[in-house]
């Protein structure tokens, strides 16, 4: 299976956390909920990060408080031939009124992390945000 290097960043506001529903526009999972998401093409996977959030909500580095850096993740995806390494992030952010979806994402919800599990999410997106709420501990 081919490695294929992803971000996921999670926005949280409040101790609540933004899931996005991916359109059928999208590459893959179309339909399920996740964070925003994005294959790794800069130099670093939080660059990548920053950019993606700024393409799929028009939240602009400034706005975003980096919160944790998780672990990455190896997810494998047989159905595609692939396994996603995936490198989370977690950001909080002041003003929830400001995003503004793109075409990449049909809606969007704030959600508890522990209600993650009530939705047809990407695979193992619970996970993914558990590795940056651990690395978030003091």
């Amino acid at each position: 299976m081919t490695r294929v290097s992803v971000v996921t960043a999670f926005l949280r506001y409040q101790n609540q956390v933004l899931l996005v529903r991916r359109s059928r526009q999208v590459g893959t999972y179309q339909g399920r909920w996740s964070g925003i998401s994005g294959y790794l093409e800069d130099e670093t996977p939080l660059r990548q990060a920053h950019r993606e959030i700024r393409e799929e909500t028009g939240l602009p580095k400034d706005r975003l408080e980096l919160a944790a850096t998780g672990q990455p993740l190896e997810i494998p995806a047989p159905e595609l031939g692939r396994v996603w390494v995936v490198h989370p992030f977690l950001f909080d952010i002041r003003d929830p009124q400001l995003i503004r979806l793109d075409w990449e994402n049909l809606e969007s919800n704030w959600v508890a992390p522990r209600d993650i599990a009530d939705y047809p999410t990407v695979p193992r997106l619970l996970e993914t945000l558990q590795s940056c709420l651990e690395a978030e501990q003091p």
